[in-house]
């Protein structure tokens, strides 16, 4: 048998075994071969498919659109979302081959999504009926203080979150937890992973919108001696592998670079990963949680996140609603931290019994983290046992327990005193705020060069910084 004829038989092997559904179409749009499993997804036998071309599937609305039409448009690969004849939803994705410059060939697959479509509504639906028995009966479980480890919750709502958590924690299912910055995500992520059969293995956590992109690699998979200038002589072991055993906690997951998510996407898969100058793959076990405080699906549609590593995320999304939302969790979380505070200074300072009225009813857009910061400033600059004495005067919520505190007011002084904290009118509080912050990082970046040391100097995470500059159009050192 000729080499040629090997290469055939083996092709069609492999189309008539995939579980996608694949096409190969030459570069003028003539479909020469597709999977058998095709059929049924495009409601045409494989001999009419093969009859015909992309440009008139997608006429007929057989393929909408067509992703095999996208790559000899634009002579790249592509990703699309379908919407076949028979009302399948499905991924597609397709690459060009060619010969001598020219395109020749473009072979796509794509996976058929609805029944997973299904499973999620229907994930969604029990959700909605467990919520509703939650509201009917209390766990004595979720309401003792030594199951709940370092969380505190008393609303409803949280104890809905709780209920879903340990139902999910002795699974390996990935859960993918949402919510606007501060509301403790990683929190619940920690004790995600002590209730779960994994909890003797190391929680690693990975906020990856800290890791400089030209280094995510090495950090994440790993390196060989050699693998690279400067790398170490014994190598090192990256982030995935050190999870092996335990818990992958990514973090701020909306900002993985593209490059790195196909890679996390095969590791997923696959559950093997390969170290950076190695040749050998290396199996890794590791239960996954991600969080992110962006739109994901909106990410996906911008471009910027790939869809098929977002359906292997969303398995169990939980959803940790902001701290204005649950108030009844206000006074356990400040309890908790005043105890910490005490601890960490050595002090037992107590709350004034009248900061209860401001904690309670500031909105806290930075949410537990806000919160913490708060206490903590007033807790130092507080004379005395009392923490949070309110001034006699409206202020705004902490201006009381540190206004002559030179070094915490000086962001404000180093703004400039021009902005005051009266409303023009028709000003609304929140857009206040937003310029009263502008102001603040405006002089700040004119005398911080980088993202890290503003970070360091408002007392807030460099990626909180990096969006807050991007939100407000301004950069370091100017």
């Amino acid at each position: 048998m000729s080499t040629e004829e090997t290469a055939q038989l083996t092709l069609e092997t492999l189309i008539q075994t995939a579980q996608d559904h694949v096409f190969i179409v030459d570069g003028d749009g003539r479909i020469l071969d597709v999977s058998p499993g095709s059929a049924a997804v495009y409601g045409l036998r494989r001999e009419a498919l093969r009859a015909t071309t992309v440009q008139a599937l997608q006429a007929s609305g057989v393929l909408s659109p067509s992703v095999s039409l996208e790559v000899i448009r634009t002579g790249q690969p592509a990703q699309i979302m379908q919407r076949t004849g028979t009302g399948r939803q499905v991924i597609a994705e397709a690459f060009p081959v060619y010969a001598d410059g020219k395109l020749i060939r473009v072979i796509s697959r794509s996976r058929d999504l609805t029944d997973l479509r299904l499973l999620q509504d229907e994930y969604a639906l029990l959700q909605r009926r467990f919520s509703e028995h939650l509201k009917r009966h209390h766990d004595p479980e979720v309401d003792s203080d030594d199951a709940l480890g370092e969380l505190v919750v008393k609303s409803r709502i949280m104890r809905e979150m709780v209920h879903l958590l340990k139902r999910s924690a002795p699974t390996d299912a990935t859960v993918l937890m949402l919510g606007e910055s501060g509301v403790g995500k990683t929190a619940f992520a920690r004790q995600l992973h002590r209730w779960s059969r994994r909890q003797e293995g190391d929680f690693v956590d990975v906020n990856c919108a800290a890791i400089p992109e030209s280094l995510f690699e090495s950090e994440m998979f790993g390196y060989q001696p050699g693998a690279f200038s400067g790398a170490s002589r014994q190598g090192k072991a990256g982030l995935l592998e050190q999870a092996h055993g335990g818990t992958l906690f990514l973090d701020e997951i909306g900002e993985l670079p593209l490059s790195m998510q196909s890679k996390l996407l095969k590791v997923i898969q696959d559950g093997s990963l390969t170290r950076l100058g190695d040749t050998r793959s290396r199996q890794v076990d590791f239960r996954l949680v991600v969080a992110t405080n962006q739109d994901l699906a909106r990410r996906v549609e911008e471009g910027a996140f790939r869809l098929d590593l977002y359906y292997r995320l969303n398995v169990i999304p939980v959803t940790l609603p902001p701290l204005r939302e649950r108030r009844e969790d206000i006074r356990g979380l400040a309890e908790r931290h005043l105890d910490q505070l005490n601890r960490r200074y050595g002090a037992e300072k107590v709350l004034h019994p009248g900061v209860w009225a401001t904690l309670m009813s500031n909105d806290w857009p930075g949410n537990i983290r806000e919160l913490e910061n708060w206490l903590e400033r007033a807790w130092l600059s507080a004379e005395g046992g009392v923490v949070g004495a309110p001034a006699p005067r409206g202020s705004l919520p902490g201006r009381d327990a540190f206004a002559d505190d030179s070094n915490i007011a000086e962001p404000a002084r180093e703004a400039g005193q021009a902005f005051g904290i009266s409303l023009a009118p028709g000003q609304t509080l929140r857009s206040a705020m937003d310029d009263h912050e502008r102001a603040i990082l405006e002089t700040l970046a004119t005398t911080h060069r980088t993202t890290y040391a503003l970070a360091e100097r408002l007392g807030i995470s460099q990626p909180s910084v990096v969006r807050k500059l991007k939100r407000h159009g301004l950069q370091t050192g100017r």
